[in-house]
């Protein structure tokens, strides 16, 4: 592409974690400056389980992003959790998806599924009411080497749940590997997936080699080169199953500095940016606005947004960190330049 400017219909991210307290008000207006939307992880502690629950966050949320930004609330699923109350919420326009966390996958899931057969009959209640159901897709056994978890989890779980629930709205969250986008890619249309900027842009390497990088540990953990490839090809096919969702995932310096550094990739302030590049090294900008704000909404059955967003190829240095109070983070990309910058 020649043109310096890029215009894209705003867009969404599909999947964010912003905390909660300090760390809500620190991060917030990141997400809110570059996405209209965003589908909001329900893993706070405690998590979110009910309609009230997620009516307050909703209004926390609301107040540290300000006008022009629309939370999407999520359910944290947990065993026996009731079917009738996810339905009531989804009804009620509080409840957009629930959130299938296998119990201490990552982050915030201690309290998650231990066994998919006790979320049975919720799952029922929301494919009767439409309501996605997101997954995060690894599982946990010990014996099972971290970097093939989300293919064992293929095989073990998500195709059952694909099964035994053909109406339900399913995305396959942050897939990781090359046989998560086939699996993708094979399955009906209610099956989609979010890619993180993190997983087109570093393999494992970029965690391991020349010592361990605690900001670029993430879960799921990135995998070898194969399966970055693949995610790139994915991402810019121009397939509608795969949209943006960036997993952005803030911890405190001093918590992913640690002897047991927190899992997770801070890189809401460039997201877009991050995304532009790896389109734009693909030679496929044109693709850019269907994933990043077109196929989201069409698989959520959402409108889409008015406004825009212009990127222009030019040098944008990343600091090093941010600081906001008494909280320092580390962005995605920190110390380097990327060959996009949001120009309005």
């Amino acid at each position: 592409m020649t043109n310096p400017k890029l215009t894209i219909r705003r867009p969404d991210d599909w999947h964010v974690h912003l905390r909660d307290g300090a760390m809500l008000e620190a991060v917030a207006p990141y997400t809110a400056r570059q996405f209209a939307r965003a589908i909001v992880m329900p893993n706070l502690s405690p998590p979110i389980t009910t309609i009230d629950a997620a009516r307050a966050y909703r209004g926390r949320i609301e107040a540290a992003a300000g006008p022009g930004f629309t939370p999407l609330m999520v359910a944290y699923l947990t065993d026996g959790i009731d079917g009738a109350m996810l339905a009531e919420g989804h009804a009620a326009g509080v409840f957009t998806a629930a959130k299938l966390y296998p119990a201490h996958a990552t982050t915030g899931s201690a309290h998650g599924v231990t066994e998919v057969r006790h979320i049975h009959g919720a799952l029922a209640a929301m494919e009767q009411a439409g309501m996605p159901l997101l997954v995060h897709g690894e599982v946990t056994d010990h014996e099972v080497d971290v970097f093939d978890r989300e293919a064992v989890f293929i095989d073990r779980t998500m195709a059952g749940l694909v099964r035994d629930f053909p109406g339900l709205k399913i995305v396959f969250e942050h897939i990781t590997t090359e046989e998560a986008a086939q699996f993708v890619l094979a399955a009906g249309p209610n099956v989609a997936a979010t890619i993180t900027p993190q997983h087109l842009h570093i393999n494992r390497n970029a965690m391991l080699v020349g010592g361990i990088r605690p900001h670029a540990y993430c879960l799921p953990v990135a995998k070898r080169e194969k399966h970055r490839l693949a995610l790139r090809q994915a991402a810019t096919s121009g397939s509608p199953k795969f949209f943006l969702g960036t997993d952005s995932a803030p911890h405190r310096i001093e918590t992913k500095e640690a002897a047991c550094g927190c899992a997770g990739i801070f890189n809401a302030p460039f997201a877009l940016e991050s995304y532009a590049a790896v389109f734009d090294e693909e030679d496929a900008l044109d693709r850019l606005e269907a994933f990043a704000s077109e196929n989201g909404p069409r698989f959520y059955g959402l409108p889409f947004n008015e406004g825009t967003v212009t990127l222009a190829r030019a040098d944008n240095p990343i600091p090093e960190s941010f600081v906001t109070g008494d909280i320092e983070l580390v962005p995605f990309h920190a110390g380097e330049t990327l060959r996009w910058r949001i120009t309005g």
